[in-house]
């Protein structure tokens, strides 16, 4: 009787509802349909489309090379494709670009006969299965004027889709205008690097390389496929349930920024092949730039640092090439300060005469440091370093190397030059009228960072090790698409200045995988100095930070102090601190102005934090986090000044999902009384501590699911603040 009753109640039950992650079906033409994987730059959206939908949903990719909608049905693969469709499933829709192809018979659909037509048969017969059919417009392709103005080439196809969209009540994505819109945005040159267009020698199916403004590479397809999937989410047409989420509260995936990686030609130039000799006596300065700038001039490809320790001066990269370092390859920069001139670059924000770098580049695209190998500075050489930093031993080993002794007994300078800029104010800050000469008598001061990438463009790091840099080990600045991955960025702890990372005004960002161990800051986000910043005016974005681990440093992951032309979009997750002084330090002062916004922190463990687990301080006075053996620090003193353009600003962080096992102070928000620190949402944290910490001049500050192991029993300290929400379970 039972197996009667489930006999009868069988078909019922299959026709109830579920909430299983649904299939997607996808027909339509080249600019969707899935490519091969290997030794090719071709995508399809479609292909890049899954990225954006939840694990567990089903994505068939039926679009196919060349086809039509015409085509598409004479070949009998949508009769393939209709035969699968159950009830439940979505059917996305994509055809235009062959159906305009008058020469082919086989292909052409006119816009308003056959086009239009097939597109009604394809919605008819898959509401018939019970799926739901979404119409796309044609992508569009690239093409600008002389003068630079887009071209439409789709004519009446885009059109039509809407019509048909309109007339059946059919959910529209309107690719045609949000493509055009996209390249638009990236401009005639930029949005070349969407396209599969690649040169000669990349890749060996295409030895001649190709210009095609029609297919995507895996960068353009990525941003043309969030396009849909953000429409999608945007018109509610029911499939935007399944969009993935990310970590960051509210955000989706194709929210986050897309980064482009430079891709290289296959020729590898061998720095023996111009000299270089692994010795570490000879200076193979000339043969490393020698074989960069032969690499360069024949259109670009890889320039080879074989096994071996090479000594070097300068090294400057070039436009389309990656310097690569083989396994147990070490790249010594001397410590021979001739081989450093004074040039204008800039340091902590400001416009200042510096020695040139060890490695830079400026106005150059498409470059990259790959390999496996070591990068050393030489910065032991250059750094002034504070006695109370070193054991007794280590001290008087560093007093008999030579260099002189402060009067204070208590900082050691490397040289007489070195001493005079210690104590000479704004120490290279560019001033009217003066040329490098000018600063002469204070070069030795002067230290360079390690890696300067200025005014650049598609720039990788990946793999290498940089250290013992003499002041900030990698600096890119006004920069764009800058990927950092696996790079391990090491100095001594008592390196003054010896920051792993200093991002500064730069946009599109990546930096996943990476260590630092460094004397300073560890990835530190910076725009520009007080009114110099102000004036530059660009700000710090559309960052992404990733499984990134920090050990020594004062902070792990840092903004400013120098942010005064603001930093926005920043999206952080999956990282650890261990030791940091500070682990997530926002810090700036009165005079920096800029605006700090939009910061996304998720999923953060700490471990044995000397000083505060989480800080916001807009009152920074340049000192060490963690004050040394007697010294003494005042409060500053509260004043409330008139908000102007050189105001600070610290608002909209979110921060989630963090664990802190030991540090003094859990939690330090302090603002100013006349632009209190706002809008800050912490959330589903638990820190072990000494003290749960201050809350002075905030505003709108949420604490929520907070769990709080300190001595004061869970009691944050809030003065001169409002609208302050505590949720603190206290252990």
């Amino acid at each position: 009787m039972k197996l009667y009753l489930l006999a009868l109640l069988f078909p019922l039950i299959s026709w109830i509802a579920t909430d299983d992650p649904p299939r997607v079906f996808m027909i339509g033409d080249s600019t969707m349909a899935n490519k091969p994987l290997e030794d090719n730059p071709e995508r399809g959206w479609g292909q890049l489309f899954p990225l954006f939908l939840q694990k567990g949903v089903t994505v068939k990719n039926y679009a196919v090379n060349g086809r039509s909608t015409k085509s598409f049905i004479n070949e009998h693969r949508w009769d393939s494709v209709l035969a699968q469709l159950k009830p439940g499933d979505w059917l996305i829709i994509q055809f235009g670009h062959n159906d305009a192809k008058k020469d082919d018979p086989n292909r052409y659909a006119a816009p308003d006969g056959e086009y239009r037509d097939n597109l009604i048969r394809f919605v008819k017969e898959a509401r018939a299965k019970g799926a739901n059919p979404i119409l796309i417009t044609p992508v569009q392709r690239r093409k600008f004027d002389e003068k630079g103005t887009f071209v439409d080439q789709h004519g009446e196809y885009p059109r039509v889709v809407r019509e048909v969209a309109a007339s059946n009540k059919v959910p529209l994505i309107d690719l045609h205008k949000s493509s055009e819109a996209l390249l638009v945005q990236h401009g005639v040159q930029g949005s070349e690097k969407l396209f599969k267009t690649t040169g000669p020698g990349h890749y060996t199916t295409l030895p001649n390389g190709v210009t095609d403004n029609t297919h995507f590479n895996t960068y353009g397809a990525t941003l043309v496929a969030g396009l849909v999937a953000r429409e999608i989410r945007d018109k509610h047409i029911g499939l935007e349930k399944y969009l993935e989420q990310t970590a960051f509260e509210g955000k989706y995936r194709f929210e986050l920024p897309e980064i482009y990686e430079p891709h290289f030609r296959r020729d590898t130039l061998n720095i023996v092949a111009f000299g270089a000799k692994a010795d570490g006596i000879t200076l193979n300065s000339k043969s490393i730039n020698d074989a960069i700038t032969a690499c360069n001039n024949k259109g670009g490809g890889v320039v080879m640092v074989p096994s071996g320790l090479w000594l070097t001066g300068p090294v400057v990269l070039k436009s389309n090439v990656n310097l690569y370092l083989a396994p147990n390859a070490i790249l010594q920069f001397t410590t021979d300060f001739d081989q450093f001139p004074l040039v204008e670059t800039t340091y902590e924000g400001l416009k200042a005469m510096r020695c040139q770098a060890p490695v830079s580049a400026v106005n150059a695209e498409n470059i990259a440091i790959t390999g496996s190998g070591i990068l050393d500075g030489g910065g032991d050489a250059w750094r002034i370093v504070k006695k109370d930093k070193l054991t007794e031993s280590q001290w008087t080993k560093l007093l008999a190397s030579g260099g002189i002794e402060g009067e204070d007994k208590k900082t050691w300078y490397p040289s007489a030059k070195s001493l005079k800029g210690s104590s000479t104010k704004l120490a290279g800050v560019i001033e009217a009228g003066k040329t490098a000469a000018d600063y002469d008598d204070i070069k030795d001061f002067l230290r360079p960072n390690m890696i300067s990438i200025t005014s650049c463009k598609y720039v990788l790091l990946e793999g290498v090790t940089f250290q013992n840099s003499p002041a900030w080990c990698i600096h890119p600045l006004l920069t764009e698409h800058i990927t950092l991955r696996n790079v391990y960025a090491k100095n001594p702890w008592y390196a003054q200045n010896g920051d792993g990372l200093d991002l500064e005004s730069c946009r599109y960002s990546r930096i996943e995988g990476c260590t630092f161990d460094v004397g300073d800051d560890g990835i530190c986000i910076k725009s520009g100095r007080d009114e110099q910043g102000r004036k530059r005016g660009v700000a710090t974005e559309d960052v992404i930070v990733n499984n990134c681990t920090v050990y020594h440093a004062h902070g792990g992951f840092v903004i400013g102090s120098e942010m005064s032309g603001g930093a926005r979009n920043l999206f952080v997750s999956d990282c650890s601190f261990l030791g940091t002084d500070i682990g997530l330090r926002f810090k700036t002062t009165r005079g920096r102005g800029g605006i700090v916004e939009k910061i996304y922190v998720n999923n953060i463990n700490m471990k044995d934090i000397p000083a505060e687990a989480i800080l916001f301080d807009m009152y920074y006075m340049a000192k060490d986090p963690v004050p040394l053996s007697g010294e003494k620090r005042e409060a500053p003193k509260v004043q409330l000044f008139p908000v102007t353009e050189a105001t600070p600003q610290f608002r909209d962080f979110h921060i989630s999902n963090v664990v802190c096992h030991g540090a003094e102070k859990a939690i330090f928000i302090r603002g100013l009384p006349e632009m209190p620190i706002s809008d800050i949402y912490l959330k589903d944290i638990t820190i072990k501590a000494k003290a749960s910490g201050d809350c002075i001049a905030g505003s709108n500050i949420s604490l929520t699911n907070v769990t709080l192991v300190t001595k004061d029993s869970g009691k944050i300290n809030v003065q001169d603040s409002k609208q302050v929400k505590l949720d603190i379970t206290k252990r």
